[in-house]
């Protein structure tokens, strides 16, 4: 029988399992080998799916290591013809996620990749910020050197005017106010900023203003995972 690789979602937030539909359990216990971004966290969530899981079913391998290493364990995996689960962080494997280069492995191998539904905060955010939803990018981080985030920022405010496309990107959410107060400061006071913070948990906010609007009120936003959306 030949390797599946299936991409296995987790929540956006740990109060709300709400969002997984149940099938994502029944092929958890499918899988013989899992490659999850973090062991620690990705053992609580199969306990938090199913209280009873025997954890020490699966063979579990890290994809923070050296990418070289997880490549081939993950190729080793597929030739002796595994069920294998990738679980990231949060959301959704291979979307703004490492488990994207496992995930590219097993295509050139030809396996069967399945991909299940699960939240994404990138499409959340994006389905709620009444932006423009036919064309978009999404930009990962933003540099970290304020002089080369001006000009990022700069670059992308002009890109979403020429092509009518929203801008999406995201901060270590400990940046968030710094990226937040420099999007305030270069940004033309007229151009639409939607700021996505906690999405899926009790205190989701989702709000959409104009740089101008968000001058007269700004949030607070430190440590608080956050996505940002920008439209000129």
């Amino acid at each position: 029988m030949a390797a599946t690789v299936y991409l296995i979602p987790t929540y956006l937030h740990e109060q709300n399992l709400e969002v997984l539909p149940s099938y994502i359990l029944e092929t958890i216990e499918k899988c013989a080998v899992l490659f999850v971004e973090n062991e620690r966290t990705a053992r609580r969530y199969l306990k938090q799916l199913k209280k009873e899981i025997v954890i020490d079913h699966f063979e579990w391998f890290g994809i923070q290591k050296a990418e070289e290493q997880v490549l081939q364990q993950f190729r080793q995996q597929l030739q002796q013809q595994k069920t294998i689960g990738i679980i990231s962080e949060a959301g959704c494997p291979g979307v703004a996620d490492p488990g994207q280069l496992l995930v590219a492995a097993a295509q050139d191998a030809g396996v069967t990749v399945v991909p299940l539904v699960g939240p994404s905060s990138i499409l959340l955010a994006l389905m709620a910020s009444g932006l423009n939803g036919q064309q978009f990018s999404f930009l990962g981080y933003l540099p970290i050197d304020n002089g080369q985030r001006i000009k990022a920022i700069k670059e992308l405010e002009n890109e979403s005017q020429r092509k009518n496309s929203t801008q999406i990107f995201i901060e270590t959410p400990y940046r968030n106010n710094q990226l937040l107060e420099t999007l305030l400061k270069h940004c033309h006071p007229q151009t639409r900023l939607c700021i996505a913070v906690n999405i899926t948990a009790p205190d989701e906010a989702i709000k959409t203003k104009t740089i101008l609007q968000w001058q007269k009120e700004v949030p607070e936003l430190h440590k608080k995972p956050a996505i940002f959306l920008l439209i000129r």
